[in-house]
């Protein structure tokens, strides 16, 4: 990845943003450091993220007046405190909500929005799943360690079944959501995952979050060091990520393990998807990824992979980047055909009109 000096010097077009206005001068990950103190425990992944995000900030090229990070509640939620950028720490999974309005009355704004997995699926889950079938031009960071860090370790809603927290000391009970296969089913156009310590793999996926017109949703698995520590240590370990963990790149077959030796196949007999051994025979068979595809069900099959308690076989990288209308453009175009029939609204006229009614008691 180059570094932000390098990115600044020579800022690529992002398609997504371009109402956004540019920067004058030219940025370093230092500009998009607030001077807040970071709060987060020593060795929480929040760190690693923050560190890529505040890294890959000077590649966009924009004002920082017109980026905003918003927030809900929860560890990750204090993001917006240290971005040198506009950002609103808001109300308990509402954020989708908030970065809607932004989004949609401000063209002018890269509106970023910053929650977990339990800010995201458990309160806020019902403004993410509108957010995402809107297809609103805001990205979604959602950091996922499967446990509820700020409120001291009660089990999220996606942890998995079987979890010991303080809230759960038999076993939790409740079958977790996916938050790939729940977005990919909400119809959103571009979901990801990736990784906290997997810097450069992290920054590839932010840049094509930014760069896709419409809703991005972005799953990071990222570590909590205190409650849920090594929750995702399979897919972090070099020796057993190389046979836990299966990179989507689009436009190349489906392969992963060592020396490539294991691959993806549709089952002819049920249409889901598999891991096989690859062999002379079917190496014709192994699926080509399309994150492109207009459908999403092949998206959706490979959010399934991986075993929700051992984690083997989890693909990572963008599962699904697809075309659709933008609500943004599409509100915009309304609107403007709205006063092109009737001209510029009287927000008075509307008020003292004469749709009114008379209560008699």
């Amino acid at each position: 990845m180059a570094d932000a000096t390098t990115a600044a010097d020579a800022p690529r077009s992002f398609q997504s943003l371009s109402l956004v206005p540019k920067s004058e001068a030219k940025q370093s990950m230092k500009d998009f450091k607030s001077d807040q103190e970071v709060r987060w425990c020593p060795g929480c992944g929040d760190y690693a993220v923050l560190a890529a995000v505040q890294g890959f900030m000077p590649e966009l090229g924009l004002a920082k007046e017109n980026i905003v990070f918003v927030s809900g509640i929860g560890c990750s939620s204090r993001f917006p405190y240290y971005m040198n950028t506009y950002g609103m720490h808001s109300i308990h999974g509402r954020a989708p909500a908030i970065a809607t309005g932004l989004a949609t009355s401000r063209r002018d704004l890269s509106v970023w929005v910053v929650t977990g997995d339990g800010d995201a699926l458990s309160i806020g889950g019902n403004h993410l799943i509108h957010a995402l079938r809107r297809n609103v031009n805001l990205k979604i960071l959602l950091f996922n360690n499967r446990i509820y860090g700020l409120t001291k370790g009660q089990y999220s809603p996606t942890s998995e079944v079987g979890k010991l927290t303080k809230s759960s000391p038999m076993g939790s009970l409740d079958a977790p959501f996916n938050p790939v296969s729940l977005a990919i089913g909400a119809e959103a156009s571009f979901v990801a995952r990736t990784v906290d310590s997997d810097r450069k793999h992290l920054t590839e996926v932010l840049r094509a979050a930014a760069d896709h017109p419409g809703t991005a949703l972005v799953e990071i698995y990222q570590n909590c060091n205190i409650f849920n520590d090594g929750a995702f240590e399979v897919l972090k370990d070099k020796q057993q990520a190389e046979e836990a963990v299966i990179r989507l790149e689009h436009g190349k077959p489906i392969r992963f393990g060592v020396d490539q030796a294991k691959g993806v196949v549709r089952d002819p007999a049920t249409g889901d998807l598999k891991v096989v051994d690859v062999t002379p025979e079917n190496e014709a068979d192994i699926l080509v990824h399309d994150a492109h595809n207009a459908s999403p069900t092949t998206a959706f099959a490979l959010s399934r992979l991986a075993d929700p308690d051992t984690l083997h076989h989890t693909p990572i990288g963008v599962f699904r980047s697809a075309d659709r209308p933008v609500y943004d453009t599409l509100m915009s175009d309304q609107l403007d055909e709205a006063v092109e029939r009737q001209g510029q609204g009287d927000l008075s006229a509307l008020l003292t009109g004469n749709d009114t009614w008379t209560v008699a008691g």
